[in-house]
């Protein structure tokens, strides 16, 4: 196979070794954060006696369902949290946080959320007055967002102009989403959480933290948070986890949140988990290793493409917090050749090739690369985008760096036969 590889590839490969050895620093840095979090993982497993009779699941009703219930402990430990709700019953991330803000938010509320709008898939969440879908909007409950400013901070003029008595929650969203903006790391979370005690110590802090976990030392819940959300087939669950989310948080947001999964009075005490737990546990233990490989692959990423002439964010010198690193192309045959590239690199479906489709709860049509264990599993290798100006490419997750790098050489490759990037030619 190695004789096979063309001289396109061969002259790739000596860029991405060069460019390996000037991001070493960075690594490092990535692996000891991996480290610090994977002893905290293992401290709580060993807090609360993790067994493997905790891993068999129940039926039915799921009542008395020991494993659920460390499970529980074991995220609340591990994330600095009063309580967390982790079921393999919430279908997604914006299930995960339309749930825990329904369990929040009444009649009569607002939610304001600071950092922009939030990411495409929460706008039906939100909804529009009477629009009959039981969104937000539906029940009675306002919404306003924030647009940051010109630097990607805050406005925090507009926050304190905005914040009425009817403001409950102030939400915050970690990640980029399909934003050319840095995202928010836990120092700066931090900040927002002091500031907002000191305009309004009552209003609820919602974080959501999707791509976020394990890639700082602390989570949001460990700097004043109140709630948070994420989704297993992210980063806590390891690329094992088949479904599921998790909240987190102070006791009486978590069972309000726990209401609006099952029905109140009921909360988490229901709910069958059939044969989830191992994978879930397991996932959480690999999760911080696993995050780290896929961070690595986005640093990899963003120095390789700045040597290309591509805007990158973050920059490879930029310290992590979630897992998205986003590339900006400027044109769309260089995104689509990019994504398809991702996908060609795929172990799992390599013979698709993905085009633009008018993907459901997006606004534009999406190009997605997902060749997936588990489908739209975003710890895993793949890449998206809406096909918008400026064309900007965002590739997450890689269970392990060498997929990375593959898909990486893979892609400039296709980039790079298509006349559409030049390199320096193969000199053997």
């Amino acid at each position: 196979m190695e004789q096979q590889r063309s001289d396109t590839w061969k002259q790739l490969e000596v860029l991405v070794e060069q460019t390996e050895v000037e991001i070493r620093d960075a690594f490092l840095d990535i692996e000891r954060i991996s480290e610090k979090n994977q002893w905290k993982v293992i401290e709580a497993f060993q807090k609360y006696k993790v067994s493997d009779f905790h891993f068999a699941g129940s039926t039915g009703y799921g009542y008395n369902d020991r494993g659920r219930e460390v499970l529980d402990l074991v995220y609340a430990e591990v994330f600095g949290a009063e309580q967390a709700l982790v079921r393999p019953h919430f279908a997604s991330g914006t299930h995960t946080i339309s749930c825990a803000l329904f369990g929040v938010l009444r009649p009569g509320d607002e939610l304001l959320y600071i950092t922009g709008t939030p990411y495409d898939t929460l706008h039906k969440v939100i909804g529009k007055d009477r629009d009959g879908s039981g969104s937000l909007a539906d029940w009675g409950i306002t919404y306003k967002a924030v647009e940051l400013l010109t630097d990607g901070q805050v406005d925090w003029t507009t926050v304190e102009e905005s914040i009425t008595s009817s403001t409950k929650v102030i939400g915050i969203q970690r990640s980029r989403g399909y934003d050319w903006r840095a995202s928010f790391n836990i120092a700066q979370i931090q900040a927002m959480v002091t500031r907002i005690r000191d305009i309004s110590p009552h209003i609820i802090i919602f974080v959501d933290n999707c791509y976020g976990e394990f890639t700082e030392l602390l989570e949001p819940t460990e700097v004043g948070v109140d709630l948070m959300a994420g989704s297993l087939i992210k980063n806590p669950g390891g690329g094992i986890a088949e479904t599921g989310g998790y909240i987190a948080g102070k006791q009486q947001y978590v069972e309000a949140a726990s209401y609006r999964l099952t029905a109140p009075g009921i909360g988490g005490e229901v709910g069958a988990t059939l044969g989830t737990l191992r994978g879930m546990y397991q996932g959480l233990f690999l999760a911080s290793h696993l995050v780290s490989q896929a961070i690595k692959g986005s640093v990899l990423a963003s120095a390789i493409f700045e040597k290309l002439g591509f805007e990158t964010k973050p920059t490879w010198e930029e310290k992590r917090t979630d897992l998205i690193q986003a590339i900006r192309f400027g044109q769309a045959d260089h995104l689509i050749a990019f994504v398809q590239g991702i996908q060609q690199a795929a172990a799992v479906d390599s013979y698709v090739t993905p085009e633009p489709w008018d993907m459901p709860g997006y606004e534009h049509a999406v190009i997605m690369a997902a060749g997936t264990f588990i489908q739209g599993g975003s710890l895993e290798l793949s890449a998206d985008a809406p096909i918008r100006e400026p064309y900007i490419a965002y590739m997450q997750g890689g269970l392990t760096y060498a997929h990375v790098k593959y898909g990486l050489l893979t892609s400039l490759s296709k980039m790079t036969d298509q006349g559409l990037i030049v390199t320096k030619p193969y000199t053997g």
